[in-house]
């Protein structure tokens, strides 16, 4: 009866540890009060709602975790905007390592191809000093 209504009040976990008996060679028995249902046929804990902002929609939508904005509901739960946050990061991390890879293919065919028309850093140097030379002795 005292667990009951410890239960309701939010003290059950207290009551427990303080009703529970020993068992065989002094090793204290606890209940499994993380694994079982409630006993006094109690409400189960909701999981708290948070209403998604318009940002929070296009990355629920763009995380694949609905077809449109229309079909999110009006509260959704933290871990379900957590999941498609660390989903669209995922994404946006594999996009800009593709956008890498091809800036640094583009690169090695850009000097490949200026390497094959002699148009070189040292090559380009030696031109404006001496440009700049005779523009000086001008």
């Amino acid at each position: 009866m005292l667990r009951a209504a410890l239960g309701r009040s939010g003290l059950r976990l207290l009551a427990e540890r303080s009703l529970v008996g020993r068992g065989e060679l002094g090793v204290v028995v606890t209940g499994r009060h993380l694994c079982s249902k409630p006993e006094d046929g109690g409400h189960s804990f909701k999981v708290p709602a948070h209403k998604p902002t318009n940002f929070e929609k296009r990355i629920l939508v763009w995380g694949g975790r609905f077809k449109k904005e229309s079909d999110i509901p009006e509260y959704v739960s933290y871990e379900m905007i957590d999941a498609a946050k660390s989903r669209a990061r995922v994404k946006l991390s594999m996009i800009m390592i593709l956008l890498t890879i091809m800036g640094c293919i583009g690169m090695v065919i850009s000097g490949k191809r200026a390497a094959s028309r002699h148009e070189t850093l040292a090559r380009m140097n030696l031109e404006k000093k001496a440009r700049l030379r005779s523009e000086s002795e001008e």
